[in-house]
């Protein structure tokens, strides 16, 4: 089986992978400090259950990734899955000016993944992403392994910022 045709086994960073805790009070004030909270974002510590998810994913899938995290963090993500360990594989980062939720920009990119490859499974932690892509047939691996807070909950889902 060549790499191009293993199935995919798509991730999500915050919340997932990288654990989010240490920079959620940039959200909780008002205004939010979106710019504060992304630029923490390279010293965010890695979410151990998910890591080993997707490293052993990748015995079987090629992995990859799916963000709510805008495009102008391409380049700190990279290096920060690098430094973690984590299989290099496509990423898909929300357009710096995409404010639509989360449930709604992810599920159109996961479709459009889908027209050409098998998707294997969806890891996510936004409960709400994973009821949509579940409603699409997806399966899905509810990562519920790291705390997430209210401010974060409601920016991915009002103001379509993760």
């Amino acid at each position: 089986m060549t790499q191009d045709s293993r199935p995919l086994a798509v991730f999500d960073l915050d919340g997932t992978l990288a654990d989010t805790a240490h920079r959620q009070r940039f959200l909780e004030r008002k205004p939010r400090d979106w710019n504060a909270f992304f630029a923490a974002a390279p010293d965010d510590p890695p979410l151990e259950r998910g890591v080993a998810l997707a490293l052993r994913s990748a015995e079987e899938c090629e992995v990859v990734y799916l963000t709510g995290r805008p495009e102008r963090c391409r380049k700190d993500t990279v290096a920060w899955l690098a430094a973690q360990g984590l299989p290099e594989g496509r990423m898909w980062m929300r357009r710096n000016d995409d404010r639509r939720p989360a449930r709604r920009t992810k599920l159109e990119i996961l479709r459009g993944i889908a027209e050409s490859r098998e998707v294997r499974m969806m890891v996510d932690d936004d409960e709400l992403v994973c009821d949509e892509a579940e409603r699409a047939g997806f399966t899905v691996v509810r990562a519920r392994w790291a705390s997430t807070s209210a401010a974060l909950k409601d920016a991915q889902e009002r103001e379509g910022r993760t």
